[in-house]
């Protein structure tokens, strides 16, 4: 029986949500301020697409795999649907074209690394810090 309730979806066990440190990018002013803290500690930024599977797959990947504290780097959430001119600009501020989802890495005040899609989760941040 055990095992049909596996296949079928009898009672599910409980998991526990990873949450992460997400700092929400939702003003014009933060990408200065990024670009300046970038210099003392790497700042990644992950654009999202709350209406696509696509980036909504790629974003629970990412979670589950990221393993940094808030002392190795600040994480930063832009949702590309509410802040679309805010995307904008920080594809202008680091001259780089707007995909989603899309990660950046700023460091020393520069882009030093980028990624968009299946390819975001490939991205070894480590390396970064």
């Amino acid at each position: 029986m055990g095992l049909l309730k596996k296949i079928f979806g009898g009672e599910r066990e409980a998991r526990e949500e990873k949450i992460l440190p997400w700092i929400p990018l939702n003003d014009i002013k933060q990408i200065a301020y990024i670009s300046k803290k970038s210099k003392l500690k790497t700042q990644v930024i992950f654009k999202h697409s709350t209406r696509c599977g696509i980036s909504s797959m790629v974003q629970r990947q990412f979670v589950s795999q990221y393993n940094f504290s808030e002392k190795e780097l600040d994480l930063y959430y832009l949702d590309i649907l509410s802040y679309r001119n805010l995307s904008n600009e920080v594809g202008y501020a680091f001259q780089l074209l707007h995909e989603s989802p899309q990660m950046l890495i700023i460091k020393n005040g520069r882009l030093v690394a980028h990624a968009s899609h299946g390819q975001i989760n490939a991205i070894d941040l480590a390396q970064f810090i």
